[in-house]
């Protein structure tokens, strides 16, 4: 068997040029059976391949002795095979404290910038981690229970390039119960670390409870799992080299903006529509792990509907889509404003406001209505105005250079930017927000936000316009 083991890995080694002859390799060992069977087996293939193997461990100082213990066993363990070895400290119980992470999230954020630390230390090309086939099936049934996409499902990659060293995983074709078998028969030792066995972390449940229940069912589970991201990783390459030939083809890309004609979008499969638009938001630096299906669907949509012309989506605080007719652009900046202006057709009753994803609704009542209307908590915001005393046509437009108010409650009239800049309105919503004006050139109202002394509601008042304005939900 451990002839075959470390065959069998060379082989893996080989074939997927896991690492090339004279490289340095960090192994990451955490003192559990998987990490010190791996430095084990890469240690006898070192001479033969010429490789300089490192030592890396990480006290994550979850355990107290027990995590003092296993940095010692480590140390002892690379000592006797005379190789190097470093030890990183971590308070990482304070690091959660501070960065607002879960334990596990925040062990792997400091164990891997130590490994890279390390890496650079010793100019390693190759981080070596431990994770092995029961790992890679317990990673796929996570990933299935909380909802992923086709490339969820190709798993954890046997190699991944990250900062300047390539991160490999020789052992993750091999079966937990073959690395416990080559403990066994080279009688070597490691240590058994107990928060494998709390049920609080995720993971232990799959492996402790589901994973075994599921096992009833298909005594391969972990093989069938394993097979699928096989298939799936050829499948994602595939479509992955699709949609860089697509991206190529339509998308005009220059450092924080992509182009593309909607006509070209709408013809591609909606397989390459979805990983066009991860492709698009990956190169304006969008991180991977934030785009989810929801997200993605919203920005297609977008892109596809027919009866809309001209609107703008902010996608996330730093990417804007801005859909003008036939075009579509991508951009990590706010889009400038174009100013606007529409008349309100007094016999319709609602006002289409694109530019600002709003519309604005409105009526007329009789005085006798009014004082229950505007003491409404649902009203609030909204402008009650005489109608008689406004001149017509009214019109609702953005700002422009020079506005003033007379607001109700203070004598004279102020500036309308000065007024934002008081209320520290942000400057994305000075550009939109409409203001109401009569056919006098009076400005009335400043939608949501302030109205001015004329036209008031009073006891002669006879007819009674009311105006709200509702945004819409971004689709």
């Amino acid at each position: 068997m451990d002839t075959d083991l470390v065959t069998k890995v060379e082989r893996r080694i080989e074939e997927e040029k896991l690492a090339d002859a004279g490289d340095v390799i960090v192994v990451a060992v955490s003192g559990g059976p998987d990490s010190v069977a791996l430095l084990h087996v890469l240690f006898r293939l070192a001479n033969t391949h010429q490789w300089t193997i490192v030592v890396a461990h990480v006290n994550h100082q979850f355990r107290g002795v027990e995590s003092d213990a296993e940095a010692d066993f480590v140390a002892e363990l690379a000592a006797g095979l005379a190789l190097p070895c470093e030890i990183g400290v971590i308070d990482v119980p304070a690091y959660i404290e501070e960065a607002s992470l879960n334990g596990q999230a925040a062990a792997r954020e400091k164990r891997y910038e130590f490994l890279h630390q390390v890496a650079e230390q010793y100019g390693a090309q190759r981080i070596a981690l431990a994770h092995h086939a029961d790992d890679q099936a317990e990673t796929m049934l996570m990933r299935i229970l909380r909802g992923t996409g086709p490339s969820g499902l190709v798993g954890m990659p046997e190699r991944r390039r990250e900062k300047k060293v390539e991160l490999i995983r020789p052992f993750l074709r091999i079966y937990k119960s073959d690395i416990v078998n080559y403990c066994a028969q080279h009688e070597i030792t490691y240590c058994k670390d107990s928060s494998n066995e709390l049920r609080k972390y995720f993971r232990n449940r799959i492996r402790l409870d589901l994973m075994p229940m599921l096992k009833q069912y298909n005594e391969q589970l972990p093989e069938s799992l394993n097979r699928l991201t096989d298939v799936m990783h050829a499948e994602n390459d595939y479509l992955d080299e699709e949609t860089d030939k697509v991206f190529r083809r339509i998308v005009t890309f220059q450092s924080n903006v992509c182009r593309l004609n909607r006509s070209d979008f709408a013809e591609l499969h909606v397989a390459l529509q979805r990983r066009l638009i991860k492709l698009i938001l990956n190169c304006l630096c969008l991180e991977r792990e934030r785009l989810v299906f929801t997200r993605i669907e919203r920005v297609r949509e977008l892109m596809i509907k027919d009866q809309m012309s001209n609107q703008v989506l902010q996608v996330d605080e730093q990417i804007y889509i801005v859909r003008e007719y036939g075009s579509i652009q991508f951009q990590t900046f706010a889009p400038d404003p174009k100013p606007y202006a529409y008349e309100i057709r007094l016999a319709s009753n609602e006002l289409d406001l694109p530019d600002m994803n709003a519309k604005l609704i409105y009526s007329w009542m009789p005085l006798s209505a009014y004082e229950t209307a505007a003491s409404s908590p649902d009203h609030n915001g909204d402008v009650f105005l005489d109608a008689d005393q406004v001149e017509l046509p009214l019109c609702l437009r953005s700002r422009r250079s020079g506005d003033r108010l007379e607001p109700l409650g203070l004598n004279g009239s102020k500036k309308v930017k000065d007024m934002f800049i008081d209320a520290k309105m942000p400057l994305t919503r000075r550009e939109v927000i409409p203001l109401l004006v009569d056919a006098s050139g009076r400005i009335l109202w400043i939608a949501g936000f302030r109205r001015s002394k004329h036209a008031l509601v009073g006891p002669d008042t006879e007819r009674v316009l009311h105006m709200k304005l509702v945004l819409q939900e971004h689709t």
